[in-house]
């Protein structure tokens, strides 16, 4: 592959890399980013754009994301676009990367900005075959190998198959914050939020300090007490990696802030610990719903919004009638048109709900932007 760099051409060394599947599938390509191993859930994600804000998202932490988007790269790297300190993702799986980014705000390639840190990828295979498959037979363990990294078919197969199930694993702690910090209001403050971050994405609590909210995010094993210490007005519980039944201590938290009856609001793996809270169960999905082109139906309104999703796991809800719970009466707010998942529940009795995708909506879309105007007018009833 020839490279340039301000009208100087290079070759770049190309070198053999290889995708494993725990089902013995394998598919070969060319290294992308950095060259050596890695292992994780592979995941495909429909979004066309926003691969930045994908790729530094801690709800993809312990996966390997396959890109459908056929080219990748093109508008580079840039230094505003993080959603978090670091890229989450396990490894990168793409078609055709853009050899040369074309972005006014581009600092670097995505290809640099992988090697630099230290994610593995590969390029130059059916994204569609790969894809396909992973929808007939489901999200799966897989390996990214390449360069020395490579050994036979049958030793890697089994690598594979040594790793750990996506199911029963507990990550929200391991992309936590570790200390807990501000983010101030925008503008005159009206309210202040406790956030419980597990695994926040760093354009939340900016949404909200748009609305006039001062965001006090703390971390994945907050207490009681700390939450409350901050004298709230409103918590809000953050999406977040991994599986949900593994969650107790989020679910006891989130029990205390109910019984207290202060307004809630969760996202993503926060509505499954509200569902699990409310007495509901979770499973998981066979390939998850992932990239920012998802239409779901507010049942509240019966608008049909189009939403950006990243989760593998969902609340086991009954979409037909009002629930009775600790809580009193819950139904679900939200589903979504291909498939009937529940994307959001909502209390009927007390300021209390949450949506199962993300209405921050790096890199968009915006339509369910709303949701956090929802979550002011809760914290202005209380108020009131």
């Amino acid at each position: 592959m020839t490279t340039s760099t301000r009208g100087i051409a290079f070759e770049k060394k190309v070198l053999p890399a290889v995708l494993v599947l725990e089902d013995g599938r394998i598919f070969r390509g060319r290294a992308y980013g950095a060259v050596g191993e890695t292992f994780g859930e592979a995941v495909f994600s429909t979004g066309m754009t926003g691969y930045q804000e994908t790729l530094t998202d801690p709800s993809y932490d312990r996966q390997i994301v396959v890109a459908t988007a056929p080219q990748i790269g093109n508008t580079g790297w840039n230094d505003e676009d993080d959603e978090s300190s670091r890229i989450w993702v396990s490894g990168y799986v793409v078609r055709d990367p853009s050899r040369v980014p074309s972005n006014w705000r581009a600092k670097r390639s995505l290809d640099d900005e992988l090697v630099e840190q230290s994610v593995v990828g590969i390029s130059g295979i059916d994204t569609r075959a790969l894809t396909r498959h992973l929808r007939e037979r489901g999200s799966m363990r897989a390996g990214i190998f390449s360069g020395e990294a490579i050994g036979s078919e049958t030793e890697l197969v089994a690598r594979v198959q040594a790793q750990p199930q996506m199911k029963g694993l507990s990550l929200y702690e391991e992309v936590s914050t570790k200390e807990a910090y501000v983010v101030p209001a925008v503008g005159e403050k009206r309210f202040t939020v406790a956030a419980v971050d597990l695994g926040i994405k760093g354009m939340t609590p900016q949404r909200m300090a748009e609305r006039g909210i001062e965001v006090h995010v703390l971390p994945a094993t907050a207490t009681e007490e700390d939450v409350y210490a901050v004298a709230p007005d409103g918590v809000f519980f953050s999406n977040g990696p991994g599986d949900p039944a593994t969650a107790d201590g989020p679910v006891a938290l989130m029990t205390a802030v109910l019984e207290r009856k202060t307004p809630l609001f969760g996202i993503c793996f926060g509505n499954q610990i509200l569902g699990r809270a409310l007495g509901f169960g979770t499973y998981k999905l066979k390939y998850g719903h992932r990239g920012i082109n998802q239409p779901v139906q507010d049942r509240t309104t019966g608008k049909v919004e189009v939403t950006a999703h990243n989760h593998g796991f969902a609340v086991d809800a009954p979409l037909d009638k009002v629930s009775e719970t600790p809580f009193g009466r819950a139904e679900v707010s939200h589903v979504c048109l291909n498939d009937d998942v529940v994307e959001g529940l909502q209390l009927l009795d007390q300021p209390a709900f949450s949506v199962q995708y993300h209405p921050e909506a790096a890199a968009g879309p915006h339509d369910a932007a709303y949701l956090f105007d929802r979550f002011v007018s809760l914290m202005e009833g209380q108020r009131a």
